[in-house]
């Protein structure tokens, strides 16, 4: 028998997102879920790493328990963010200097923080975000050459103190990330495997440099997995273990 009321709104949630994981984390999320209200949590991992996937499942999961929760993707957001999106994927922009290229991320991470994120973090809700600045570190800087120092100092500009508590790397192997993508490559996409080798070793950089803000999740097994995995990484950051 489904369960009725909050329990039943979870499992219609996650049964119309994808097969709710067989884990007691999410059994009894909706006793620790509240907790995340406020947070900015983003969703980062090389192309085909499945976050986009996992972002959307959570907030589901989310809505289902009555937290308010907005999600953003990058770049885009925002209708000059989708402008500048629309600019940066295009492969007539291959010339695009990556110097360029960071700048134009920033210009729509600017208007998403000042249109959608900061408002929402104000109002306490819960912020997903499909990338943000450790996906400019790991694209233009690891990948594309650009010192971090000058990434750091047009962010600082740019997010106006709007810092993830956490960011979720969703870690992939380029063979497998490579199997995921849909032949119909976007410019970034389309870079080319010694390119997202330095995208990835970009990010488990980040990782080992700042583990208190930043979690490894291993995408490379099934979605219901890399969910059970990312909930636990959620439970152990923010729940107290006396109010597990």
């Amino acid at each position: 028998m489904r369960p009725q009321g909050r329990y039943g709104a979870l499992q219609d949630a996650l049964d119309s997102a994808v097969t709710a994981p067989p884990t007691d984390l999410a059994e009894t999320a909706p006793q620790w879920i509240d907790r995340l209200r406020g947070l900015f949590l983003v969703f980062e991992g090389p192309d085909g790493s499945g976050k986009s996937t996992q972002l959307r499942r959570l907030d589901a999961l989310l809505k289902a328990c009555g937290v308010p929760v907005i999600d953003v993707r990058e770049p885009g957001g925002t209708a000059a963010g989708e402008a500048i999106r629309e600019t940066l994927l295009d492969h007539k922009q291959a010339g695009m200097d990556v110097r360029c290229e960071m700048l134009l991320y920033m210009a729509s991470r600017a208007q998403l923080v000042a249109e959608r994120i900061r408002p929402a973090l104000d109002r306490g809700d819960v912020v997903l975000a499909d990338r943000f600045v450790a996906s400019t570190l790991a694209y233009q800087g690891a990948a594309g050459g650009l010192p971090e120092a000058d990434i750091r100092a047009v962010a600082a500009v740019v997010t106006h103190h709007a810092e993830p508590d956490l960011v979720l790397v969703f870690d992939v192997d380029e063979q497998t990330a490579a199997r995921r993508l849909s032949p119909l490559l976007d410019r970034m996409e389309a870079k080319g495997a010694a390119f997202h080798a330095r995208v990835r070793r970009g990010y488990l950089d980040q990782i080992e440099r700042d583990p208190e803000r930043y979690a490894r999740i291993d995408a490379t097994r099934d979605a219901d997995c890399v969910f059970a995995d990312m909930l636990a990484a959620l439970h152990a950051r923010f729940v107290p273990h006396h109010a597990s």
